[in-house]
């Protein structure tokens, strides 16, 4: 049984197993021994165990930079007499030194005990991450080879911080949401594939009865990072607890009232502790994408008709803290900012196009960075816009009549959310953004497949019936946004997918209801909005047409069986 010491072993640890016990006849030693059903014969890719050799974990090493990591160093079997085990290092960056551990002696009584080798990374001026190889060996060995790798820590390079933080990296895999969506049918073909991590609380930080904490959710990505090769790890954090959170919607409210010093608490009690959280030393080799307030700056261009937005607008609540949130995370070299851009069906038209932009903009050159307080852009965060329209562009037409006058269109610039988000990033470049800037569209809900895909365009010459027989999106209106019926997965996660765009990612954990159908009492600040309700008939945001929403859902945030297996039937590209 675990005790306290041996409860978690981490991956790579090493350690004797063993027990106490007495035996009234011959104590003969078993001819073989299981763990967990896997018979150990003591041998493994290598040297033959009979055989000496160098054991060596890990030899791939991320040193932060002003800091220092170590590896450890035994022997396979017992030698006959002392063995001297040094650690050189080779050719590479010579800010990575070896501090202690140089010189390693193993006896006949420690030769399975590990020893530490120390490296440290001294701080420097550069952005670049560099790499140095380690040689440790012992006469008449085999000598390993450990890759030491420095962590950087100056802005604008290095894992530290580079341009695309998802280039090159592996997602980390959120073990809660994994082991949910596994145990669906047919769940295990995408359940080890990153997704975004809410901290959609103040109780999120440290970690409630239905989901791990942020340290923890870090510590696990540091163990995942470890056991990733030499790619470095991306995690993503959804920042999401403004005052008068989502402040048109009622699924989705927040637990911070402006009125009530709603502000102050954001960033004391919210903001802070998880920028603090982040700027551990030991997550430094991390790249920790934080997703910043989706729904936040937008609904101050569009909704101001609301008294909580209104309220958000008057004092300055939501301005002021997307500022204070990118200002401390910012400041953390390995952490990357993407600020909520909407999605075409919301500021698509010409009219919130130009206003959001500028309001992005002069929210930026707030903040101590200016512009550079904010690495990217993400686009369609819980949404379900289609990624592309394959049979009509905006400038079809259809008998002489423009597809922007068909009802589904309503005179929108867009038709999908990758021309829209590309034409966004470009309106902020010329706003001031520099353009290395990058976008990323939520792509987990959008994939829209399954029977009722269009396989080509109608050939219908009205224009209302054309673009409903041949768009992919089969939403009853682009403003329906609750747990849409028909929807499915959509293209897998992955960096540099489009011009423009850094990735595209799945933030909301596809399965993770959108909002009750049905009023549930909550401690979770979290009320009952109609447009999840699917015998709604609507209101002037979604043409005051039905909701399109699935019954019987959970609250927001909570798991939703029947959706998570309708994504599944309809994901496109299919799995």
């Amino acid at each position: 049984a675990n005790t306290p010491w041996n409860g978690t072993q981490a991956t790579g640890a090493q350690w004797t197993i063993g027990f106490n016990g007495t035996y009234t006849t011959t104590n003969t030693n078993p001819a073989t021994f299981a763990i967990n059903g896997v018979t150990c014969g003591g041998s493994g890719p290598g040297p033959d165990p009979g055989q000496q050799a160098l054991v060596v974990t890990p030899t791939a090493l991320t040193v932060p930079e002003g800091s220092s990591a170590t590896y450890s160093v035994r022997l396979q079997t017992q030698p006959t007499a002392n063995v001297t085990v040094t650690s050189t290092a080779g050719s590479g960056d010579t800010n990575l030194t070896i501090t202690s551990g140089a010189s390693l002696t193993f006896t006949t009584a420690n030769w399975n005990t590990p020893q530490n080798v120390t490296v440290a990374a001294a701080e420097d001026s550069d952005t670049t991450n560099g790499s140095r190889p380690i040689t440790v060996a012992s006469t008449g060995l085999t000598s390993v080879t450990v890759t030491a790798t420095e962590a950087d820590n100056d802005t604008g390079g290095g894992t530290g911080h580079v341009d695309n933080p998802y280039a090159g990296a592996t997602g980390y895999v959120n073990a809660d949401w994994s082991a949910k969506a596994a145990a669906e049918p047919g769940g295990s073909a995408v359940a080890n594939i990153s997704t975004g991590v809410w901290m959609d609380r103040i109780a999120a930080i440290n970690g409630t009865t239905s989901g791990r904490g942020l340290r923890a959710h870090l510590d696990a990505a540091v163990t995942q990072d470890a056991a990733n090769g030499s790619a470095p790890l991306t995690i993503q954090v959804v920042i999401y607890n403004l005052p008068n959170r989502d402040c048109s919607a009622l699924a989705s409210n927040g637990e911070l009232l402006i009125a009530q010093n709603g502000l102050n608490r954001y960033k004391t009690e919210y903001i802070d502790p998880i920028a603090a959280i982040m700027a551990d030393p030991k997550y430094a080799a991390l790249r920790i994408v934080t997703i910043v307030e989706i729904d936040s700056l937008p609904n101050l261009i569009t909704n101001l008709g609301l008294a909580k937005c209104q309220e958000a607008q008057s004092s300055g609540a939501y301005v002021q803290g997307v500022q204070y949130a990118l200002n401390k995370l910012h400041a953390i070299p390995n952490v990357y900012t993407y600020l909520d851009a909407a999605h075409h069906g919301w500021i698509g038209w010409s009219s919130n196009f130009g206003p959001t932009a500028d309001l992005i903009a002069s929210t930026a050159r707030g903040t101590t960075a200016g512009y550079a307080s904010i690495d990217g852009f993400i686009t369609n965060t819980a949404n379900y816009s289609a990624l592309t329209e394959p049979h009509f562009s905006i400038g079809t037409t259809v008998n002489g009549t423009s597809v922007r006058q068909s009802r589904w269109l309503d005179w929108n610039d867009y038709v999908d959310e990758l021309t829209f988000a590309q034409a966004f990033r470009t309106a902020l470049v010329s706003k001031g953004f520099p353009n290395t800037i990058g976008m990323l569209i939520d792509t987990s809900r959008n994939g829209w497949g399954g029977s009722a895909r269009p396989t080509g365009p109608s050939t219908s010459t009205d224009v209302n019936t054309f673009v409903d027989q041949s768009r992919t999106d089969r939403r009853i209106h682009a403003g329906n946004w609750c747990n849409q019926s028909g929807a499915g997965l959509g293209e897998r996660p992955r960096a540099n997918p489009a011009a423009g765009l850094d990735a595209y990612v799945w933030i909301k954990p596809p399965g993770e209801s959108d909002g009750s159908s049905t009023e549930i009492a909550n401690d979770e600040g979290k009320g009952f909005d109609r447009m999840c309700d699917p015998t709604y008939t609507g209101n002037d945001r979604n043409g005051n047409n039905l909701t399109g929403s699935l019954p019987n859902a959970p609250l927001s945030g909570h798991w939703f069986s029947a959706q998570f297996r309708q994504l599944l039937q309809n994901a496109n590209p299919p799995l």
